[in-house]
């Protein structure tokens, strides 16, 4: 008989595999998102057209279909098959993530009155010094409630990683499952609770911080 110490230690090491997904694709959709942003903002129609289209498809289409996209097309089409599935739900989050960051991203920027630019201008600043100095971080502020909102909905969304057996928390719990104790699958609650918990209050002290930019 499995004693609740040990599943809770099996559950644990799963949910180590979610806890890694979420902290690599934050690290590398949140640079990656201002690239995108950056081509869909871009005077050059062609390259902004094909942002647009990139990023409405992948918002368009389920986390769960570029998943199997990212771990079979590169091997069919290729001939070069991705064999960690871990790096293919990487693949998959960064992508993905990248594209609705953007959109916040863009947003954010688009939110910040022409006004202020021309203000900048007047009063002799250079294009860099009016972004960094005056636009940044009121972006900054206006993007903090909705990418904590993805941020969390990204940790959630790591158990998607089961699909193309990533050794997640929830493939853990099944596993129990198949032995009778069901339990640990409802447990499993608490390990995604607990963590967005604490991101809760980191977000809401960011905010806090950032109050005093009432504009």
């Amino acid at each position: 008989m499995d004693s609740f110490v040990n599943i809770s230690m099996e559950l644990l090491k799963g949910f180590c595999e979610n806890l890694k997904l979420f902290s690599l694709t934050l690290l590398f959709s949140v640079p990656a998102g201002l690239l995108v942003m950056f081509c869909s903002i871009s005077k050059f129609k062609p390259l902004k057209w094909l942002s647009k289209t990139f990023v409405w498809i992948i918002r368009g289409t389920p986390l769960m279909l570029q998943l199997f996209v990212v771990l079979y097309v590169p091997g069919l089409l290729f001939n070069t098959p991705i064999k960690v599935r871990f790096t293919a739900s990487l693949i998959a989050f960064v992508i993905n993530y990248a594209c609705y960051f953007s959109e916040i991203y863009r947003g954010g920027i688009e939110s910040i009155s022409k006004g202020q630019y021309e203000a900048g201008q007047v009063l002799g600043m250079t294009k860099p010094q009016i972004f960094f100095k005056v636009i940044l971080l009121q972006v900054v502020k206006r993007i903090v409630p909705p990418m904590s909102n993805e941020v969390i909905t990204l940790v959630k969304d790591t158990s998607l990683a089961r699909v193309i057996a990533v050794a997640e928390i929830i493939m853990a719990a099944d596993r129990f499952s198949a032995r009778g104790i069901i339990w640990p699958l409802f447990y499993t609650g608490a390990f995604f609770l607990i963590f967005n918990g604490l991101l809760t209050v980191i977000f809401n002290k960011i905010e806090k911080k950032l109050d005093y930019f009432r504009g």
